[in-house]
């Protein structure tokens, strides 16, 4: 699976975003999609996951209430909402996929076996 994220940007504090990450090369709906994001200095953190169906989605507390991730089999796309942004929320936001991520391990870099590139977003004050 290839994973393309895009869609960041530089944005004011309160303004919206929406990441999206198109997918390629095997049938995308059997994955399990995550978010991550690394700012400058830190290490790379659990943002958002979604396993098979929109029921069964995951955040990071400093994210939940602000960003809604979703999928679009159809389209082998995964996306990021995000709502609200806050200066803290500038990081390069990067797309993941596994095939066998359990529950336990679905926060975890470890649990996923594909990345995207990574797309920037930069939240201004």
């Amino acid at each position: 699976v290839q994973l393309q994220a895009s869609g960041g940007g530089l944005v004011q504090a309160g303004e919206s975003l929406r990441l999206s990450c198109a997918a390629s090369g095997r049938t995308f709906s059997n994955y399990v999609v995550g978010w991550f994001r690394q700012a400058p200095g830190k290490e790379r953190e659990f943002v958002a996951a979604l396993r098979r169906t929109q029921d069964n989605t995951y955040y990071a507390d400093s994210v939940k209430g602000r960003f809604t991730i979703s999928r679009d089999n159809a389209k082998n796309a995964v996306y990021l909402q995000m709502n609200s942004l806050k200066p803290e929320d500038t990081a390069v936001y990067y797309c993941a996929a596994g095939m066998r991520t359990i529950l336990s391990a679905i926060r975890d870099i470890g649990g996923y076996d594909y990345w995207g590139q990574g797309t920037e977003v930069t939240v201004s004050s």
